[in-house]
């Protein structure tokens, strides 16, 4: 008679994935941003909280160039321009953000450019 070989896990998978599975998670939709803290805060790991403060900051980012984009919004030829110029910081916002889930799905602690390292600052507590 063999001796049985046993297979790993595959529910392991996710603890042992050094947080690249939460960095990438965070970059999905705030409420993925949420599923991943959540799992972050299950097991900790550097790549994570990286790629989770780096998110959060670009979410918010976004948040107040929709909030302004709106209040422009009504406000004839001088606020259409300046919705122009929000529509382009907009599209460097898309950028910045799939620099920063690309940095994740290679696991690289790698900040956006411009906004990374004050991501960082503030939100080093998380």
């Amino acid at each position: 008679m063999e001796p049985i070989q046993q297979t790993p896990n595959n529910s392991s998978i996710g603890a042992t994935d050094n947080g690249k599975t939460v960095a990438l998670i965070s970059y999905l939709t705030i409420i993925g941003w949420i599923v991943a803290y959540v799992m972050y805060a299950g097991q900790k790991t550097a790549l994570g909280a990286f790629h989770l403060r780096q998110s959060i900051f670009l979410f918010i980012i976004g948040i107040v160039l929709y909030i302004a984009n709106i209040i422009f919004l009504f406000i004839p030829v001088l606020g259409w321009i300046i919705n122009i110029l929000l529509l382009l910081a907009g599209i460097g916002l898309f950028v910045l953000w799939l620099i920063g889930l690309i940095a994740a799905i290679n696991g690289e602690q790698k900040a956006v450019p411009i906004v990374g390292e004050k991501a960082q600052q503030m939100f080093k507590g998380l």
